[in-house]
C-alpha cells in the first residue's frame, strides 16, 4: 500500500486499551511528524508498550483511531501495520543466524522470476544498495551470525526499510551495543528522519540518548499523555523529573560496615574472570563494574553454575560447588540474567507460573493447591508493585520494568532457600520509574538474614546507588575493589586501567 503521508504525518486519537478491569491507555492523543525523532517515555506502568503494540499491530485498541497521511485505521494486525507503512525494530533482533544478510532482509518479502525461482543476484545487490544507504559496508552474502551487534542492527533497519516505510519504530535500539555502535546508531537515526523524511518513534530508558537524538518528548504517565515538548526546551533534570518525580536518583541508604561473613571467595575464577578474593557480609550488596567485555558477565555465570569455575567458594563453613544452575540453586545461589526474555521469563506462561515455577516442589507434595499458589501470587505481587495484579496475564505481556519484578521476586517467596542473589544488569530495558522499585527490592533481598547480593552493571551511577563495595574487573582480572564513594568518575577511570 502506497502512503502519501501530509504534513500531519501519523496522528493517534482518543486511543484506549483495557486488559481486564485494568485502564491501560485512558485516551491517548499524540501527533509525530514526518522528518522527526520524537522520543516516547514514561514510568513503569505508564502504557508505552501498549500504545506501540496498538501501532505496530500486536494490541488491538478499544476505540479511537490511527491515522497515517489520509487513511484512518480503527486497528492493525502486524501485517497490516507494515503495509500501511508502519516498521517496529524491537530490542531483541528478528534474524535467522544461519541465513545470509540478503536472505534476512528479503525474507518473506523474496524477489522471485516467473517461474517461481528466488532471485538471489537481484537480492544481493538491492541489499547492497539498502545497506550502503545507511553507510556502512556489510556484505550481503555473510551469515548475520558472523556480524557483530551493532551491524545486525543495521540489518533489521535495512529490511524494515526494504518497503519504503513511512514511521520506524526503535524500541530500547541501544540495549545491547556497545559505545562507538551506540553513537553510530544514534547518528543513524537522525539521518532516517531528516534525509529520508521518516517519522522515528525512539523509546528507550537512556535519557541521555533522548537529549542526543530526539527533536521532540513526549511523556505518558499512568495511560495519559502528560506533555509533549521540543527538545530545545528540555534538559536532563526535566526528563528525570517528568518520569520519576519523586525521586531524581535512586539513594544508597544501606549501612556501610557489616560484621557477620556469608560467603567466602579464595582464588575464585571462571572461565574468563579471576583470581578473585573477597568476603561477602550478610546484608551486602557488591556490585561488579567494568567495560564490556570485562568478565561481568562471565564472573556471575561461574558462580551461578552457567560456566565452569575453579578455587574455592564456601558458605560458612561448607565448601560449595555448582557445575550446573541447578546444583547452584540447591547450594542457595540464584541468577537473574540479563536477557530476561531469553533466559528467565516464559513468555506463554502466567505472570503466577513464572513467580512459582522454582518452588513447585516445595508447594506441593501429593497434588498441587490453586488457592494456595493464588495466596502467595498476590503476596508477592503487592510486595514487588507488579502491574497489573493479574495471575492468569501472559509473561509476555509485562512491560520491561514488571517482568524484572517478576524475575526478582521468584526469590522473595519465603519458601525457596537461596543465600545469594546475583544480577546481571538488573535494570536493563528499565524505565527511570521502575528503578527505583527494583533498588528497593533488591535492598529487601538483602536485609533478610542470611542474605547478600551481587549485581553486575555497566551504568557507574546504578553501581554508585546500589553498591556497598564494587569489583572492578578490567579484561577479566580484578583491578580495584572500592567503597562506591568514589565517585562516578574514578569508577569509569579504574575501569579503563
Amino acid at each position: 500500500m502506497s502512503i502519501n503521508l501530509t504534513s500531519k504525518g501519523l496522528i493517534v486519537s482518543d486511543i484506549r486499551k483495557s486488559f481486564d478491569a485494568q485502564a491501560v491507555l485512558k485516551g491517548v492523543n499524540l501527533e509525530f511528524k514526518a522528518g522527526e525523532v520524537h522520543a516516547l517515555l514514561g514510568p513503569n506502568g505508564a502504557g508505552k508498550s501498549t500504545l506501540l503494540g496498538c501501532l505496530s499491530g500486536a494490541t488491538t485498541p478499544d476505540s479511537g483511531d490511527i491515522t497515517i497521511g489520509e487513511n484512518v485505521y480503527k486497528s492493525f494486525t502486524p501485517t497490516s501495520a507494515f503495509e500501511a507503512g508502519i516498521a517496529s525494530i524491537y530490542q531483541h533482533f528478528q534474524l535467522i543466524g544461519p541465513l545470509s544478510v540478503s536472505d534476512n532482509i528479503f525474507l518473506v518479502n523474496e524477489l522471485t522470476s516467473a517461474v517461481g525461482t528466488t532471485q538471489q543476484r537481484a537480492q544481493k545487490q538491492r541489499s547492497r544498495e539498502l545497506l550502503e544507504s545507511l553507510g556502512v559496508e556489510i556484505d550481503p552474502s555473510r551469515p548475520v551470525d558472523d556480524l557483530s551487534v551493532g551491524e545486525q542492527q543495521t540489518v533489521e533497519i535495512a529490511r524494515a526499510l526494504l518497503k519504503e516505510p513511512k514511521v520506524l519504530i526503535l524500541d530500547e535500539p541501544t540495549a545491547a551495543l556497545s559505545d562507538n555502535e551506540v553513537t553510530a546508531l544514534l547518528e543513524l537515526v537522525r539521518r532516517l528522519a531528516q534525509e529520508h523524511g521518516l517519522i522515528v518513534i525512539y523509546v528507550t530508558h537512556l535519557l541521555r540518548e533522548v537529549l542526543e537524538v530526539a527533536d521532540k518528548v513526549t511523556v505518558l504517565r499512568d495511560g495519559n499523555v502528560l506533555w509533549t515538548k521540543e527538545i530545545d526546551a528540555l534538559n536532563l533534570s526535566d526528563l528525570v523529573h517528568a518520569i520519576s518525580p519523586e525521586s531524581a536518583a535512586a539513594r544508597n541508604t544501606l549501612p556501610k560496615t557489616f560484621t557477620s561473613s556469608l560467603i567466602h571467595l579464595e582464588d575464585y575464577r571462571s572461565s574468563w574472570t579471576g583470581p578473585v578474593d573477597l568476603t561477602l557480609h550478610e546484608g551486602e550488596i557488591i556490585g561488579v563494574f567494568g567495560l564490556l567485555g570485562s568478565g561481568r558477565t562471565d564472573l556471575l555465570e561461574g558462580l551461578a553454575g552457567v560456566k565452569r569455575s575453579s578455587g574455592r567458594l564456601r558458605f560458612g563453613s561448607h565448601n560449595l560447588r555448582a557445575r550446573t544452575p541447578q546444583q547452584a540453586r540447591q547450594q542457595g545461589i540464584v541468577l537473574v540474567p540479563s536477557d530476561r526474555k531469553e533466559q528467565a521469563l516464559f513468555g506463554s506462561m502466567s505472570a503466577k507460573e513464572n513467580l512459582l515455577l522454582p518452588h513447585y516442589s516445595r508447594l506441593s507434595w501429593l497434588w498441587r493447591s490453586a488457592k494456595k499458589e493464588k495466596t502467595i501470587f498476590h503476596q508477592l505481587a503487592q510486595r514487588v508493585g507488579l502491574k497489573p495484579v493479574d495471575p492468569e496475564r501472559e509473561g509476555a505481556s509485562f512491560s520491561g520494568g514488571n517482568a524484572q519484578k517478576l524475575m526478582v521476586g521468584r526469590w522473595m517467596t519465603g519458601i525457596d532457600q537461596s543465600h545469594l542473589l546475583l544480577l546481571d544488569e538488573p535494570t536493563q530495558g528499565v524505565d527511570v520509574g521502575a528503578r527505583q522499585d527494583l533498588y528497593d527490592l533488591i535492598r529487601d533481598y538483602a536485609a533478610q538474614p542470611h542474605h547478600a547480593v551481587m549485581f553486575a552493571s555497566s551504568d557507574p551511577e546504578e553501581i554508585v546507588a546500589l553498591a556497598t563495595r564494587v569489583i572492578v574487573l578490567v579484561e577479566g582480572e580484578v583491578a580495584s575493589i572500592v567503597e562506591p564513594d568514589i565517585g562516578e568518575e574514578k569508577l569509569i577511570a579504574l575501569a579503563h586501567g
